[in-house]
């Protein structure tokens, strides 16, 4: 008997023996997962959204997407105020809303009424309006002659992505005025401060004549967009545009 206890006794000690032995506490893994979003989809772009009651699930990609429909345009109303992609919209730049492209989607819009087309990129949803398909910006729409109309049957071809390194050739524009001495005025100043390439634009807008003082020149969306953000404290309403 005590032959027994000896032996139970020297195994409880070799078991506190060891386990001394053994660290204190074993930490469990742990594993931090950091979500990506690609800049050519904006975060929460590609969520599943409901307008008007009707549900749409934007595309993941737009290769191969081919479309005709009816499209109209969209400007002053809108102009300077955020679009679905996060972008201050600019209804002088040629960019578009569609339902379910992705983000920065390149699409060629030709007007099938009279031939006419160009490459807008895709930074807003809508139009939410029935048996309409995209929606351009006033310059786009100008451009395809169906400003006047309001509307028109167009083809879309998707041409790929866009990304804010893509080259291109763009400005930023600063400032709009009715005044053209007032416009000289400011090229003059930026022209000063190393934007040689400034350039005024003139346009019509209602009957009014403006012109529109865009500074430049920048080969890339990265670029002009860098350059905003460090006149943005002086002219707080510029903003990029694509030529």
């Amino acid at each position: 008997m005590r032959g027994k206890i000896k032996s139970f006794l020297g195994l409880i000690v070799l078991i506190l023996f060891l386990a001394g032995c053994m660290p204190k506490s074993v930490p469990s893994p742990s594993y931090r997962i950091k979500r990506k979003y690609s800049s050519r989809h904006p975060k929460g772009t590609q969520k599943q959204y409901i307008v008007y009651g009707k549900r749409y699930k934007p595309l993941r990609t737009a290769h191969g997407f081919v479309q005709e429909g009816v499209a109209s345009w969209y400007g002053p109303k809108f102009h300077g105020r955020r679009t679905a992609s996060g972008e201050i919209y600019n209804m002088y730049a040629l960019t578009a809303a569609h339902k379910i492209l992705p983000m920065h989607t390149k699409v060629k819009v030709t007007n099938l009424e009279n031939g006419r087309s160009l490459i807008v990129r895709i930074n807003d949803r809508g139009p939410f309006v029935k048996n309409r398909i995209i929606d351009l910006s006033y310059a786009a729409a100008r451009k395809l002659g169906i400003v006047g109309p309001g509307t028109a049957r167009v083809r879309l071809e998707a041409l790929g992505s866009w990304s804010p390194g893509s080259p291109g050739i763009f400005y930023v524009q600063i400032a709009s005025f009715g005044v053209y001495k007032n416009a000289v005025a400011l090229k003059k100043e930026l022209c000063r401060k190393g934007f040689v390439h400034t350039r005024l634009q003139k346009f019509k807008y209602q009957g009014q004549t403006f012109w529109r003082v865009q500074a430049g020149v920048f080969k890339s969306l990265a670029q002009a967009r860098k350059v905003r953000a460090s006149l943005e404290q002086k002219y707080p309403k510029a903003f990029v545009i694509a030529d």
